[in-house]
């Protein structure tokens, strides 16, 4: 059976490495690489969004929400999971408009406030995505050791290398073709396995109830959720590439409308399995993972189009984050040759500690906690950039003012510093609202009260 799983996966990655692959262009330039401008229609991005953006972390976090908290809580981890999508669906034309030849979140920053805050935004966004990077590689290990006795290592190094092929070759271009065929099979592979795991799920007990949160509670968690998520996922570079992707500013609305909507489904089913699980009394283990927890009721069979379900959701996030910080890093770079080899080098070079990082099977929820408060604490005054009486002054002052908004909560009710500080770094990786809240409404207010006193000296809106 090792054998069996290990040729399937192994199948399914060279498939993905040949779509990628033969859509490359050899001779293409580094804007081509890194972002396909003016390439995409709605329905690829559309795919793109919901392929990139779907990762193995679906499997445990939204079913372990709604086993736990309950539908009002799920909600806002389905709406926070689509909402990134939806705001560059409306923002995108204006940012497009502005940069016509830009490339990355950090040119926009740069266009906007200068190179200062480029630096900032651009150190923000590859430190979230290296914790996805991480978080992914190691959750399809911790997978693999759940279903199969294939080496949980194996598979990491099998899908860093398979995608690693494709994108260091092939740019965003490779990216963009395998999500397409990624969004498709992610979609069949969780019906069916979804379905057949529904189907022999135990019969509801007549007692059967949600989790018993009050609802403040469960909109709490709702709230922190979605402005987690949303923010984090504004400063994901892989989505900003698509931005300038898309063929026009319609084909990008359509795509992000589309994109956001399926996702908003597939959490809400995934989540949903999770609360049925608990609902009918189903064993969900220690750490609870109710939705492998409900495959242990399904048959034997059901494990390898789930593992292989979970390869496709690792590869298709993986992929675009490989592209992204490459993309990122090499945006500004030099003569065209070189920026194309250094552009490759940095794919390569990057996976390296990342890869280093996920073999050792550890928790990188904490770190993904602390940079998710890091992106809101500056995503409002980074959007507000085509106000055109925004200046560098306040959207660094709103910045600084979002990070001491996000340690205030915890101080005012501590009495410390340091308690305060301990909060917003989130002790036992469990996420709450205060310093989310705290970073949004701070750097927000601080943003807009200066950029009104002071408004920036320049032309208006493009």
């Amino acid at each position: 059976m090792p054998y069996l799983t290990s040729a399937v996966l192994g199948a399914a990655l060279l498939c993905f490495a040949v779509l990628g692959l033969r859509a490359r262009r050899a001779d293409g330039p580094l804007d081509d690489y890194v972002t396909a401008r003016n390439s995409q229609g709605a329905q690829t991005l559309g795919l793109s969004f919901l392929a990139s953006g779907m990762g193995a972390w679906i499997l445990f976090a939204p079913p372990e929400i709604g086993a736990f908290v309950g539908p009002l809580a799920l909600a806002g981890y389905a709406i926070g999971s689509a909402l990134p999508f939806i705001v560059l669906g409306f923002y995108g034309p204006a940012i497009r408009r502005r940069l016509p030849e830009g490339r990355s979140i950090g040119e926009f920053a740069e266009a906007c406030y200068g190179a200062g805050v480029r630096r900032w935004v651009s150190l923000v966004s590859v430190l979230y995505m290296a914790c996805f990077l991480a978080a992914e590689l190691t959750a399809i290990g911790s997978i693999t050791a759940l279903l199969s006795d294939v080496p949980p290592a194996l598979v990491v190094m099998g899908v860093a290398v398979s995608t690693l092929l494709y994108t260091a070759v092939g740019g965003l271009r490779a990216s963009l073709a395998t999500d397409r065929w990624q969004g498709w099979l992610l979609i069949a592979l969780l019906a069916l396995v979804g379905g057949v795991a529904l189907t022999r799920l135990p019969a509801m007990p007549a007692d059967a109830s949600l989790p018993a949160i009050p609802a403040g509670s469960a909109l709490g968690v709702a709230l922190t959720l979605i402005i987690a998520v949303t923010a984090a996922n504004l400063f994901h570079q892989g989505y900003w590439q698509r931005v300038w992707a898309a063929r026009d500013a319609r084909a990008l609305g359509r795509g992000a409308w589309l994109g956001g909507g399926i996702t908003v489904v597939v959490v809400a089913v995934v989540g949903g399995l999770g609360m049925l699980a608990a609902m009918a009394g189903v064993a969900l283990g220690e750490p609870p993972i109710p939705f492998f927890a409900l495959l242990s009721e399904a048959p034997g069979w059901l494990a390898l189009p789930a593992l292989v379900l979970a390869v496709t959701l690792v590869a298709s996030s993986v992929d675009t984050l490989q592209n992204g910080i490459a993309s990122l890093v090499v945006a500004g770079g030099g003569r065209q040759g070189l920026s194309i080899r250094a552009a490759r080098l940095v794919t390569v070079g990057l996976m390296v500690p990342v890869v280093v990082v996920a073999l050792q099977g550890l928790s990188v929820l904490r770190l993904f906690l602390i940079a998710d408060l890091l992106c809101a604490a500056i995503v409002v005054p980074v959007l507000l950039g085509l106000w055109r009486r925004m200046s560098p002054l306040a959207a660094v002052a709103g910045g600084v003012a979002g990070l001491a908004g996000a340690v205030l909560p915890g101080w005012v009710a501590q009495g410390s510093l340091s308690a305060g500080l301990l909060a917003a770094s989130f002790p036992g990786g469990v996420p709450t609202l205060p310093p989310f809240l705290g970073a949004l409404l701070a750097s927000s207010l601080i943003s807009l009260l200066i950029a009104w006193a002071r408004p920036a000296r320049r032309g208006g809106t493009p």
